[in-house]
């Protein structure tokens, strides 16, 4: 399933960069795949909260899917407070399914257990991270986060996306590519 190009105004397809004033611990200094937004909401991916207490081996043995030991495997992230039980797999659009949601940039999001089977067999997309659960928005609530100065955003790239880091590592090479020095940076706007 393709997402509609990018209206003027709406982010799908960006990246969010957490502001250093961000205090809802959940998501400061995090960097967040957005993968829709519209008038109904936002939905993206946390990239820089991975998983430590569960393997891709052990998470193929709780669905059933082989072979296990996969012949390739894919990191685990924690995508975000909603639905932690539910996995969305982030990755590079040279594969894709009926139930991928394309994005600009060349990155879709597929949350089918056939990627992970693909992937587990020694095929699947060439770049990708697997995400338990996601970030939410409801309607205006990213606007107005947004316009509280609460988020930066950019463009994203394989790079930032796919590579393995500290969450640290990744939330300062994000704002690297807006040439932003996160101690320059203040947590409150000014309004004229």
């Amino acid at each position: 399933m393709k997402q509609p190009p990018a209206e003027e105004g709406w982010l799908g397809g960006q990246l969010l960069i957490a502001m250093p004033s961000m205090e809802d611990p959940r998501f400061a200094r995090s960097v967040i795949c957005l993968c829709a937004h519209s008038a109904e909401g936002a939905m993206g991916i946390v990239l820089n909260r991975a998983i430590e207490n569960l393997t891709f081996d052990d998470l193929l043995k709780q669905l059933d899917v082989t072979p296990v030991p996969p012949a390739r495997r894919i990191r685990l992230h924690a995508g975000g407070p909603v639905e932690g039980g539910r996995g969305f797999v982030l990755h590079t659009q040279d594969w894709s399914s009926d139930s991928s949601l394309t994005m600009d940039g060349g990155f879709a999001l597929t949350a089918s257990v056939d990627i992970l089977k693909a992937i587990a067999g020694g095929g699947g997309p060439r770049q990708g991270l697997l995400a338990l659960g996601y970030a939410g928005w409801g309607p205006g609530q990213l606007e107005s986060e947004i316009q509280h100065n609460a988020w930066l955003n950019v463009t994203p790239d394989e790079a930032i996306l796919f590579t393995e880091e500290d969450q640290d590592a990744k939330w300062r090479r994000a704002l690297a590519k807006l040439k932003v020095d996160p101690l320059l940076l203040v947590g409150t706007a000014g309004r004229a």
